[in-house]
């Protein structure tokens, strides 16, 4: 049985339209930066952000699976780019921009520098308010075959609502991800022990080992109400 994945899934914006605001670029190195190209030929990669100046410049790592001669006809000096970074929070936001390629570096390392954008556009990934927590939590998947275990992965709820949590856990590996599939995310009540929730998995990525899990619950458990009551959330604030 299939749980854990090394290919991340791709997530989809799937709210409302962007908004054309002046963000400021806010984005702490290491994260992961979506880099669209379009001439001469359509490439779409992902590379770490390494830095920085507001208003100036922002640097990227050139692909570390490529070599220095990979991407030569896309990658280079003037050529468009389109950015997209996800920041997580009470509602979730995708950013994107549009920048020039100003200049790729061969020392100390290979680097793209973009020139900094105009303007950075914004997308609500969810509708709903969800309220952060640190609640240490587990996920669970009950096993097909009758002679397996199920597979439970521990880690804590770092924000929930109504609808859905954010789900996290370490990982000894940078590549694994959480398959989509039906689970049970599992929750310690006082009164009533351990609160199986069913859900699904909607998306999930790997930040050098902190594996972040988008999950659904189904619109028919009454449970979630009781645990946000537990919690101290106002159902109505959500």
């Amino acid at each position: 049985m299939t749980v854990l994945s090394q290919e991340a899934p791709s997530q989809k914006a799937t709210s409302q339209a962007p908004q054309s605001l002046m963000h400021g670029f806010d984005l702490q190195p290491g994260k992961v930066v979506d880099v669209e190209i379009s001439h001469p030929t359509k490439v779409r990669i992902k590379v770490p952000l390494i830095g920085y100046e507001m208003g100036k410049y922002i640097i990227l790592k050139y692909p570390v699976s490529a070599r220095p001669s990979d991407y030569k006809d896309v990658l280079v000096e003037g050529n468009v780019v389109i950015a997209r970074y996800i920041l997580e929070g009470e509602r979730g936001e995708c950013f994107a921009f549009r920048s020039t390629i100003k200049h790729i570096t061969k020392y100390p390392e290979n680097f793209i520098i973009l020139n900094y954008p105009n303007k950075i556009e914004s997308r609500q990934l969810r509708l709903q308010q969800r309220i952060v927590t640190h609640l240490p939590a587990s996920i669970m998947v009950d096993s097909e075959a009758g002679d397996q275990k199920s597979v439970r992965l521990n880690g804590i709820i770092a924000d929930i609502s109504t609808k859905g949590c954010g789900f996290a856990f370490k990982a000894d590996n940078t590549k694994i991800t959480v398959n989509k599939r039906n689970i049970f995310v599992c929750i310690h009540h006082p009164t009533l022990g351990e609160v199986k929730i069913s859900a699904s998995v909607c998306n999930s990525r790997n930040e050098q080992g902190k594996v972040s899990v988008g999950i659904k619950f189904f619109d028919d458990d009454k449970q979630v109400s009781s645990l946000l009551e537990h919690l101290f959330i106002d159902q109505n604030m959500l």
